[in-house]
């Protein structure tokens, strides 16, 4: 029960982190299809690069907030209050899945910009930092309204990498994503 409420806590986090991939390959906002760093660099490399869009980080955060208001509505379940960590009927519901959005495409921007320093290209892998950064932003951004308890923290760690790679994996047949990573 405790590895289902950890992924289902962190599910706007999850959300966040793919939705770029999709409001890209179906042309989502595409007004809004513009790099974050404005194709500034630091050093003679990019910033963060091309592919870093307000588009994908507006979708993203957009698509966590409605994940968390489906929460709240699936609270009133009795089943989902027994998976769900927190209280969804709390008022700051909407607020913690703007933090969990944001911070997920934060903690993407961050591991990107470090990527570029090492000069790996968009889509190159670089594990485990891909597999992790969206998880570590979402976690500190969204602690100020709930931390999860240290066990939840470590499945949450644990299990994150791996969904990541299926999940990629999955999106690299179905053609929504161009390389597996």
């Amino acid at each position: 029960m405790i590895i289902l409420q950890s992924l289902y806590f962190m599910l706007p986090a999850y959300i966040a982190n793919m939705a770029p991939v999709f409001a890209e390959k179906f042309g989502v906002l595409k007004f809004f299809s513009r790099p974050v760093d404005g194709g500034r660099t630091f050093r003679g490399k990019p910033i963060f690069g091309n592919h870093k869009t307000w588009r994908g980080f507006l979708v993203g955060v957009a698509l966590a907030v409605a994940v968390a208001w489906l929460q709240y509505f699936l609270y009133a379940i009795p089943v989902f209050q027994k998976i769900s960590l927190l209280n969804y009927s709390a008022k700051n519901f909407w607020f913690l899945g703007f933090l969990l959005g944001f911070g997920a495409l934060f903690g993407d921007l961050i591991k990107s910009f470090f990527k570029r320093r090492v000069n790996l290209a968009p889509g190159a892998s670089w594990i485990p930092f891909d597999q992790i950064d969206f998880v570590l932003g979402a976690l500190i951004f969204s602690a100020p309204i709930y931390f999860p308890p240290w066990p939840v923290v470590i499945i949450i760690l644990l299990a994150s990498p791996v969904l990541h790679i299926i999940t990629n994996n999955i999106g690299f047949l179905l053609r929504v994503k161009n390389t597996r990573w």
